[in-house]
C-alpha cells in the first residue's frame, strides 16, 4: 500500500492554490474554469481532483491556507492585546492588516471574496471569523488606549474600530480598482489620519 507523503501532498496543494489564485485575481471566480486551473498547475483534471473536490474548494483554500499560514498574524494580534502601550500596538496592528494590500494579487482576491461571500455562506463565515478577530483586537486596544489617556476618551471604541477597519478596507478596494493607487505609499497618510483623529489635541506627537 502506497503511503502519502504529507509534505509532498501539502506542496502540491499549495502549487494548485497559487496557480488558481492568479486566475481568480485576474478573471474572477465565475469566469475561471477548472480546465484553466489544470493548465496553469500543469496537471490533469483527475490529478487536480485528487487534492480538491471542485473549483469552489480551491477558492476556499486560497483563504483557508492564508489563515493557516498566518500564524504570525494570530500571534501579533494576541501580543497586541497584552501590550504595555496600546497606542503603539494599535498602529502596529493597522500596519499588519494594511500591509497585504501592497501584494500583487491580494486586493483583487479580497474583492472577489466579498462578491462570492454573498452567495456562499461557508466562505462568508470564514471571512467573518477573521474579520471579527481583527475588529475585536482593535476595539480592545481602543478601550485600553482611552483608559490610559492615550487617545480621545470621548470616542466610542466600537464605532471607532468600525471606521478604522473601513479605512484599511479602502486600501484594498482602491488598489483593486485604481491601477495608479499604491497602497504602500498611502500607509503614512493612513497613520496620519489616525493620529489626528484619535489623539487628544493635548497629546499630539510627531508621527513615528
Amino acid at each position: 500500500m502506497r503511503t502519502v507523503d504529507p509534505a509532498r501532498h501539502q506542496a502540491r496543494r499549495r502549487h494548485i492554490i497559487n496557480a488558481a489564485a492568479e486566475l481568480f485575481a485576474a478573471k474572477g471566480f465565475e469566469r475561471t474554469t477548472t480546465a484553466e486551473i489544470c493548465k496553469a498547475a500543469g496537471m490533469s483534471a483527475g490529478n487536480l481532483f485528487h487534492y480538491f473536490p471542485n473549483k469552489r474548494a480551491i477558492f476556499h483554500a486560497v483563504f483557508e491556507d492564508e489563515e493557516h499560514d498566518g500564524a504570525t498574524k494570530a500571534e501579533r494580534l494576541a501580543a497586541a492585546r497584552t501590550a504595555d502601550d496600546p497606542w503603539t500596538a494599535l498602529l502596529d496592528i493597522v500596519d499588519l492588516l494594511a500591509a497585504p494590500a501592497a501584494e500583487p494579487l491580494v486586493p483583487a482576491l479580497a474583492m472577489e471574496a466579498m462578491i462570492q461571500a454573498y452567495r456562499d455562506p461557508e466562505l462568508e463565515a470564514l471571512l467573518s471569523r477573521d474579520n471579527d478577530e481583527e475588529r475585536s483586537t482593535i476595539t480592545g486596544l481602543l478601550y485600553d488606549a482611552a483608559a490610559a489617556d492615550r487617545i480621545d476618551p470621548t470616542l466610542d471604541p466600537d464605532d471607532t474600530a468600525a471606521w478604522i477597519m473601513a479605512l484599511i478596507a479602502a486600501l484594498y478596494t482602491s488598489a483593486a480598482t485604481d491601477p495608479s493607487f499604491t497602497p504602500a505609499a498611502q500607509l503614512p497618510t493612513l497613520r496620519l489620519i489616525l493620529q489626528r483623529f484619535l489623539r487628544p489635541h493635548t497629546h499630539q506627537e510627531p508621527e513615528r
